[in-house]
């Protein structure tokens, strides 16, 4: 226990980047080592003589997040050694250090086709007045061949809430594509409608027809269900998303346009390697994106890229304070949860000033010699 306060206590020190756009940070805010300590060991002598850690804990990350009553909330996909995972709430008061969890982890109210496993939340403060709980919900493929045991339908399981603390289960999101995934809410209504960005995808893994980021629309969250998805952020050949694409939270709002972190995800020889990249959408018209900058915004570095599930960032929750810091949470390889701090106007000025993806070597080649031609001219 004195170890686990001293864990919980340490101070952490921003590293920042050379290329001036995030800190990273020395430590991890959450690893599986922050689970509560009686959330793993009985603690009675006599029922367990020898100490024995009796739930264990493989790993703790995709962190959705929130700004809640002065405090940075995350709600943290916690993975059991049993391989299930679930939602467990963590508070910090300076959104850097001294994560620490509530008393108990979330027990998801169920529908009447019961999850079998859940992870990645994403939690949104919408303008309606509810904070929404997006999640994948993990059941067996009930049409998987005799024998077959990993199989499984991924989809979008919603939950709400006024103050984080009880939830209302919704219907699972009814959409015309075989399986969803890195499904979240814009925070606001768009001409009167739920706007929901999705990720449609053929197989458990396989993306096949889905294509990429997608966007539909709701009349009623009590009956959620998007009749037309539009695809406004495609996948692309030999890209860093030529295999598949996702929306990581819900976007930010700023004046030039809607801020978007999403992952990207391309094959290599030794496996599928996931970054971060950033986009923007038209403020009057979120389906239309504005500006991309070519390549990734982060990549694991030589620490985060060893883990469960290596060469992996993945994020789900940002905060942004009315300064305009951003708390970005993300975790590498499947293992353990970070944060990275920037500022909305530095990401902004990413987005529009950075070239975008040309698609082959030679337009690359001439970004770089636009780039060199015009600091001749200046000095």
């Amino acid at each position: 226990m004195r170890n686990h306060q001293q864990l919980i206590n340490r101070t952490n020190h921003a590293i920042p980047e050379n290329s001036g756009l995030i800190s990273r940070y020395k430590h991890p805010v959450i690893t599986a080592e922050h689970i509560p300590i009686n959330w793993r060991y009985d603690l009675n002598a006599k029922s367990n003589p020898f100490g024995l850690e009796r739930i264990g804990v493989n790993a703790a990350f995709n962190a959705g997040a929130i700004k809640w009553n002065d405090k940075y909330t995350l709600v943290v996909r916690v993975e059991g050694s049993d391989r299930k995972s679930y939602f467990a709430f963590a508070d910090s008061p300076d959104g850097i250090n001294r994560f620490e969890f509530r008393e108990k982890p979330l027990l998801l109210p169920q529908l009447n086709d019961p999850d079998i496993n859940v992870y990645d939340m994403r939690l949104i403060a919408h303008e309606d007045g509810f904070i929404y709980g997006i999640f994948c919900t993990e059941r067996k493929n009930p049409d998987a061949p005799l024998g077959d045991t990993s199989s499984a339908i991924a989809n979008a399981g919603i939950i709400r809430s006024e103050d984080l603390k009880n939830w209302e289960r919704l219907p699972d999101l009814i959409t015309g594509s075989n399986q969803q995934r890195n499904v979240t809410l814009h925070p606001e209504f768009v001409q009167g409608k739920y706007a929901i960005y999705t990720r449609p995808q053929d197989g458990f893994i396989e993306t096949g027809l889905g294509g990429g980021i997608g966007l539909g629309f709701i009349e009623d969250m009590n009956h959620p269900e998007i009749i037309d998805e539009t695809i406004i952020n495609p996948k692309a050949y030999h890209t860093i998303y030529e295999l598949k694409n996702g929306l990581g939270p819900s976007p930010i709002k700023t004046q030039e346009g809607w801020l978007h972190l999403a992952h990207g995800v391309r094959n290599t020889a030794s496996g599928l390697r996931y970054v971060l990249y950033l986009f923007m959408t038209d403020l009057m018209d979120i389906s239309k994106v504005i500006y991309q900058p070519g390549g990734y915004f982060m990549a694991p570095n030589d620490k985060e890229i060893i883990g469960d599930v290596g060469n992996v960032l993945f994020s789900n929750g940002w905060i942004t304070d009315s300064d305009g810091t951003i708390y970005m949470y993300y975790a590498s390889s499947d293992t353990r949860t970070h944060v990275a701090t920037t500022t909305v106007n530095i990401l902004v000025d990413y987005c529009k000033n950075t070239p975008a993806d040309r698609y082959s070597t030679n337009e690359s080649v001439k970004n770089i010699l636009n780039l060199i031609e015009r600091n001749e001219i200046q000095y």
